[in-house]
C-alpha cells in the first residue's frame, strides 16, 4: 500500500509539472512561435502608454530577453522559493508560491488567491455534501422501487435538474427567497472561522443551486448502477443465505454501484473548487471563478496563470484521493 501511494504521489507531482509547462508555453512560447518578439510581448504587458524605457524594464523584469527554458526555470523556482522583482529603483520579494503581480492592480497574485480559495472551497464542499447525499439516496430508492410512482417522480425531478442551467435556478432562488420572500436579506460570504452558523446560513442558496444540477446526475447514475448490481448472481446468493435486505442493499449492492460515483465525484469536486464561475457570478461571491473571469476580461496574465495552476492542483489532488480510496476499497487496484 505504501509503495502504491508513493507511485501515485510521484505521478501527481509529475502531472502538475506538465500542466505548469503547458500553461507557461501557452502564454510565453506560443506567441514566440507566432512571430512575436520579446519587445512586442513586453509592450503588451506595459499597457497603452508604453515607452522604450518601460518596455525594456518590463522585458528585463519578466525575463523575456532570456531563452524560454530559462524563463520556465525561473517560473518554477518562483513557485518553490519565491522571486525578486524590481519596480523602478525599488526591489521586492514575492514569497513562494509566487505567481507574479497583477498587470492591472500591481498586487501580488497569491495573496489574492488565498482570500478567494476559501470562498470557492466552501461552495464546493457544501454543495458536494448535498448532492452526494440527496443524489445517491434518491438513486437507491428509485432503483429499489423501479416503475413505481416514486421512481417516476424522482427521475422527473432529476431530468429537470439536468436540464435547468445553474444561472436559471440561482436567479429563481434569489427572486423567491431574497426579493419576494426575504428569508435572506442578502447573500454575503462569512468566513467559517468567524461564525460557522452565519457561514452556513449565507451559503445555503448557492449550495442548493449548485447541488441541484449535480444531485440529478448522481441520482440517475446511482439508479442505473443499482439496477445493474442488484441483478447480479452474488446478490441472489446473499439473499439466499438469509441476510437482511438492508445488508444486501447497503453492503453488497450499493458498495459496488458507488465505484463509478467515486470517480466522477473526484473530478466534479476538483473542478468546482477552481471553476464554479456561474454560481459565484449569480450570487456575487468573490471566489476563484469570478476572479478568473475578471482577469480574462482584463487580459491579466499572472492571475490567469495562477488560477489555472490552482485549479489544476485541486483536480489532480482530488483524483489522487480517489485513487487512494480505490486502493483501500479494492485490493486488486493497489496490486495492479
Amino acid at each position: 500500500m505504501a509503495a502504491y501511494i508513493l507511485r501515485r504521489v510521484m505521478g501527481a507531482v509529475l502531472l502538475l509539472l506538465v500542466v505548469s509547462a503547458v500553461t507557461f508555453a501557452i502564454f510565453f512560447l506560443v506567441p514566440r512561435l507566432g512571430g512575436q518578439t520579446a519587445d512586442q510581448l513586453a509592450t503588451q504587458y506595459v499597457g497603452k502608454d508604453a515607452n522604450p524605457e518601460s518596455v525594456a524594464a518590463i522585458k528585463q523584469n519578466l525575463g523575456l530577453d532570456q531563452p524560454v527554458y530559462v524563463q520556465y526555470w525561473d517560473f518554477i523556482k518562483g513557485l518553490v522559493v519565491g522571486a525578486d522583482y524590481k519596480f523602478g529603483p525599488d526591489a521586492t520579494h514575492c514569497g513562494a508560491p509566487c505567481f507574479g503581480y497583477s498587470f492591472k492592480s500591481h498586487i501580488e497574485v497569491w495573496p489574492q488567491l488565498e482570500q478567494r480559495i476559501p470562498v470557492s472551497f466552501s461552495l464546493a464542499v457544501g454543495a458536494a455534501v448535498i448532492w452526494v447525499v440527496t443524489g445517491v439516496t434518491t438513486g437507491v430508492i428509485s432503483a429499489l422501487r423501479k416503475g413505481k410512482p416514486i421512481d417516476r417522480f424522482s427521475m422527473f425531478v432529476a431530468l429537470a435538474g439536468v436540464s435547468l442551467p445553474i444561472f436559471f435556478t440561482g436567479q429563481i432562488l434569489l427572486a423567491l427567497f431574497v426579493y419576494e420572500i426575504p428569508v435572506w436579506e442578502s447573500i454575503d460570504y462569512v468566513p467559517f472561522t468567524e461564525n460557522p452558523a452565519e457561514w452556513a446560513w449565507h451559503m445555503v442558496l448557492p449550495w442548493v443551486s449548485l447541488a441541484f444540477l449535480f444531485s440529478a446526475l448522481y441520482a440517475r447514475l446511482t439508479r442505473a448502477g443499482m439496477l445493474e448490481t442488484m441483478s447480479e448472481d452474488y446478490i441472489r446468493t446473499a439473499r439466499a443465505k438469509g441476510l437482511k435486505e438492508s445488508t444486501v442493499v447497503a453492503k453488497h449492492g450499493l458498495r459496488s454501484a458507488l465505484t463509478p460515483i467515486v470517480t466522477i465525484f473526484g473530478m466534479d469536486f476538483g473542478t468546482l473548487v477552481g471553476t464554479a464561475v456561474l454560481t459565484e457570478t449569480v450570487f456575487s461571491l468573490q471566489g476563484i471563478g469570478a476572479y478568473s473571469v475578471q482577469a480574462i476580461k482584463d487580459n491579466d496574465l499572472p492571475i490567469v496563470m495562477g488560477v489555472t495552476l490552482v485549479a489544476a492542483f485541486f483536480i489532480v489532488f482530488c483524483n489522487l484521493i480517489v485513487d487512494l480510496v480505490y486502493a483501500a476499497i479494492d485490493p486488486r487496484v493497489r496490486y495492479s
